[in-house]
């Protein structure tokens, strides 16, 4: 395994926070922006943002439009996956709106994907939860069982027997920004 890329999922209209998540600011930076910067620092390229209700150009990113955003993740999922460079032995995706997540939880996971695990997820205190990092050779069946707005949770539940997981609790929080009071959440690291 050579080439960890990153995907953000970036889709959504941010219904309870009022506008497009990808769009809001944190500290005088866009989420997107961030969630990019991140998966960078982190060890991932190239980079890939799923945009939908709010179509976003991020400098160092690739921008995949998911017209069928509003059917859930799983649409985005898809989309993701399929504008990945054949160049990309692997890929970690992540969601837009988790500022409590930094690049030392990315770091971790590709060191497991290039040490050769298959199905890599970042937990918090043993639950599940993002970023998660997943070898080509799983990215059909991943696609397949994705369904409505569970993305990824599917084939995760269905294969617990190539998952490696990987704690973070120690280096971040999962919490995700979901109205804007979160913004002022205390939970957040700023990595």
């Amino acid at each position: 395994m050579n080439r960890v890329a990153g995907l953000v999922l970036a889709a959504g209209e941010g219904s309870r926070f009022g506008r497009p998540k990808a769009l809001v600011e944190l500290d005088g930076e866009r989420l997107v922006d961030r969630a990019v910067r991140v998966l960078r620092e982190g060890g991932c390229e190239p980079v890939y943002v799923v945009s939908g209700a709010a179509t976003v150009q991020v400098p160092g990113a690739t921008t995949v439009v998911n017209d069928d955003w509003a059917t859930g993740m799983a649409s985005s999922l898809r989309a993701g996956f399929a504008a990945l460079p054949a160049s990309a032995d692997a890929v970690v995706i992540s969601l837009v709106d988790q500022p409590g997540i930094g690049s030392d939880v990315v770091t971790r996971l590709v060191r497991r994907l290039l040490e050769g695990h298959q199905l890599v997820v970042a937990t918090y205190g043993g639950r599940p939860r993002n970023p998660v990092g997943v070898v080509r050779q799983l990215w059909a069946a991943a696609s397949a069982s994705a369904v409505g707005d569970e993305g990824l949770r599917p084939f995760i539940r269905a294969h617990p027997d190539q998952v490696d997981a990987v704690e973070c609790a120690d280096i971040a929080h999962p919490t995700d920004i979901d109205t804007p009071e979160d913004l002022a959440s205390p939970r957040r690291e700023d990595r």
